[in-house]
């Protein structure tokens, strides 16, 4: 299928890149013109990133979602999010780049509530605000420097690795104090668990007793795991899903409304079109215009 709005892939310029990089906001805003896709227009990730404000207001768009920006907000987005910038007049900060590879790599030394917390876009929202008072800040320029270094150093990959590791882990500890609610228990595993059986089987059955029953779970005990976690019933959360994995095929691809509804299980185009409507106040094909 032609995509229309493009999949951004990761590429550094930096020679022997292990999978990370990093630039800054402004560098962005005066290549704007030069790189393949205009950064302020929609755009699909594949790679995860980290986006820190440190001067000027604005708005990121994140999954169709304009949020707004400021000093130290961070924006983060996993693999397959889609996202544009909006440049203004003092707009700074920096992006950190990754990819799912060194991701997977640092995972041995990254607690897996940390993993849960940063990069799990149905369960969080993707902005933090972090404190005045917090140093993450230095950590960051330090990283930039270390990566601008035009000479290789001594054990360089070492120190970004490092360096990486201590700023995730701070934007984590931000992220546990604004999600104090959820802990690592059993309510949380059973809903990681309901969220990747639905990855799988969302375009053939919508219906929350398909997956309590996956589960080996009542649709009430479900709901309760759901609007625990999310605070949203079973039933809500499945429509939530569908919806934005329509809107990125929509927006992603050529496929018609009629060839979409088939794909995720509808047995008629016009009851993908009124739930398309429902869940969004516009048609699949008034949705594609706005953001094309």
């Amino acid at each position: 299928m032609r995509n229309d709005i493009p999949n951004l892939d990761f590429n550094s310029k930096k020679p022997d890149n292990s999978g990370i990089d990093i630039l800054t906001i402004e560098s962005l805003f005066v290549r704007k013109h030069e790189i393949a896709h205009h950064p302020e227009k929609a755009h699909q990730v594949t790679f995860n990133m980290i986006v820190f404000y440190t001067g000027g207001e604005s708005r990121q768009l994140v999954d169709f979602v304009w949020h707004n920006v400021k000093k130290n907000t961070v924006i983060h987005l996993s693999k397959g999010q889609i996202t544009a910038f909006q440049f203004t007049e003092g707009l700074k900060g920096y992006i950190i780049l990754f990819t799912e590879a060194y991701l997977k790599k640092q995972i041995h030394s990254l607690p897996k509530n940390e993993l849960i917390r940063l990069f799990n876009a149905h369960l969080f929202s993707p902005v933090i605000q972090v404190p005045e008072d917090d140093n993450v800040i230095t950590y960051l320029q330090l990283f930039y420097e270390e990566y601008s270094d035009i000479e290789e150093g001594y054990n360089q990959e070492n120190t970004y690795n490092s360096l990486y590791s201590i700023i995730f882990s701070k934007l984590e500890r931000l992220k546990q104090y604004q999600t104090f609610h959820l802990k690592r228990s059993d309510k949380l595993t059973h809903f990681l668990d309901f969220k990747s059986l639905l990855e799988i089987h969302f375009n053939t059955n919508r219906n929350a007793d398909f997956y309590a029953e996956k589960l080996h779970i009542t649709y009430k005990h479900l709901n309760t795991i759901c609007k625990d976690t999310v605070a949203v019933t079973a039933k809500q959360f499945i429509d939530a899903f569908v919806v934005l994995e329509a809107k990125r095929l929509l927006i992603n691809s050529d496929i018609k409304s009629t060839e979409l509804s088939y794909f995720l299980g509808f047995e008629e185009p016009t009851n993908f079109i009124k739930y398309f409507k429902k869940h969004t106040g516009l048609t699949p094909n008034s949705f594609k215009k706005t953001y094309l």
